[in-house]
């Protein structure tokens, strides 16, 4: 016997359970003999029957109504039902209308989407390409390295700002521009110091963006970066937050100041511009963290605050270089627990002078071989990146108080800060003799703790 989840059909295979004559109605339990119902036929083996309820029926039209509706109110609606033993299938397709970008000028008192920085900018971003000559292989070819950055247009006339390390030692500069066109470009200067640079292109009316104050800047505010991610991808855009702002890193031995951000930054960013939500420049993308320790990590990109460059540059489009970068004419290491020991010092930290150029700030203000620079004016010296540090926050021509160890005792110094010498313009970073942990591996720089991808694009050895 067959029964059903509500025990409405009950089938027989006993002719005992019937008499000849009558047939059993389940759902009214009426057994009566009918003499206008037909004698039922023998009864034989049945196979259960699907149950069609009203209820689902009712859902049924319910949901038809509602696909209905979803169709004429979102769209258009095509494919129908069985049709002839065909089965046909419908798709609901939106006909929404795309998004009209509006705004294609910066604005900074109008906040704009990602599309309108997008609109407003692109044409002002480039591509960078460069060749740099890598002397000679054994058979006495000369080889080229190419390279791929970013970069963004200053001025109407062709002024092009990117990183120093996307132009470094580059033989030729090719810009490219959204529209396709592409240029040789001059190189105008740079400073490694701060990893900023300009060239420039013969051209006019070009398109350049606007800058904004990076000292408005507030952890949690989105940013946007345009680009060229390993030098194919050309003007992609990516976005994120600040993640930090003023946050100090340090390059194989150089501090720099740094804006920090989850937008993703790649090889072939550096130089691009990062951008608020009014569309205007804030930084230059320059960096990225791609592990610590053993560990890989991810959304930690860094960008140059535009507000601590931006006279800089102007210097180098004007001179061809910084003219007013402090200079202090020295040589100098890192102090370390194994000089102090040879040399007996009583001190451990600080910057130990390995000789002094004649006629610099640090000649003048007496400062001699042997001599730990411990403390400038507040700050306290305990290694050459403190140093360079603290350097950045002077100009040529002024003045700082100089705390130094001399024959087992402190004592202070003015130093009047110099100007950095036309030949020396673009790196001055009096560095200690090579025997740090610190080392350029191909565009990585290492040391036991972490790796710091400098950007150099996408480099290819020809």
């Amino acid at each position: 016997m067959y029964n059903d989840d509500q025990n409405l059909y009950h089938y027989s295979y006993s002719q005992d359970d019937v008499q000849p004559g009558q047939r059993y109605d389940a759902r009214t339990g009426d057994d009566s003999y009918d003499p206008y119902r037909q004698t039922p036929p023998p009864i034989q083996e049945m196979k259960p029957v699907k149950k069609q309820h009203t209820g689902m029926k009712i859902t049924a039209l319910a949901l038809c109504c509602a696909l209905l509706g979803g169709a004429v109110g979102g769209g258009v609606a095509w494919g129908v039902t069985r049709s002839g033993g065909k089965i046909t299938t419908q798709v609901n397709v939106s006909n929404r209308p795309a998004a009209e970008v509006v705004t294609h000028t910066v604005d900074n008192s109008k906040l704009m989407s990602d599309a309108e920085v997008y609109a407003a900018n692109v044409n002002s971003v480039v591509s960078i390409n460069t060749t740099v000559s890598g002397g000679t292989n054994i058979f006495g070819q000369v080889t080229e390295s190419a390279s791929a950055g970013s970069g963004f247009v200053l001025t109407k006339d062709g002024y092009i700002v990117t990183n120093f390390h996307v132009v470094k030692d580059a033989s030729t500069i090719k810009v490219t521009l959204y529209n396709g066109d592409t240029f040789d470009a001059t190189y105008i200067g740079g400073d490694e110091d701060y990893d900023i640079a300009v060239v420039k292109i013969d051209a006019s009316d070009l398109p350049c963006v606007t800058l904004g104050d990076s000292g408005n800047l507030n952890v949690g505010d989105r940013v946007l970066a345009i680009g060229n991610p390993l030098g194919e991808l050309t003007f992609s855009m990516s976005g994120g937050m600040v993640s930090s702002v003023n946050r100090t890193i340090n390059v194989s031995g150089t501090p720099f100041n740094m804006i920090q951000t989850d937008t993703s930054i790649n090889p072939g960013n550096s130089g691009g511009p990062l951008m608020n939500q009014y569309g205007e420049v804030v930084g230059i993308v320059s960096a990225k963290y791609s592990s610590y320790a053993t560990e890989s990590v991810e959304g930690l990109g860094f960008a140059i605050p535009i507000n601590d460059v931006i006279a800089m540059i102007e210097d180098i489009m004007t001179n061809g270089y910084v003219t007013n970068k402090p200079y202090l004419g020295i040589t100098g290491g890192t102090m370390t627990e194994q000089m102090a020991a040879q040399y007996r010092y009583n001190i451990t930290k600080g910057v130990f002078v390995y000789s002094v150029e004649e006629g610099c700030a640090a000649a003048d203000a007496g400062l001699r071989l042997g001599d730990v620079i411990t403390k400038i004016d507040d700050s306290e010296i305990t290694s050459m990146e403190d140093l360079t540090k603290v350097k950045k926050q002077y100009s040529a021509g002024d003045t700082a108080t100089f705390t130094i160890y001399r024959d087992g005792a402190s004592t202070t110094v003015e130093v009047t800060w110099g100007a950095v010498p036309a030949d020396q313009q673009t790196n001055t970073a009096q560095q200690q003799p090579s025997q740090g942990n610190s080392q350029n591996n191909g565009g990585y720089y290492t040391n036991p703790y972490d790796l710091f991808e400098y950007f150099f694009g996408n480099r290819r050895y020809n």
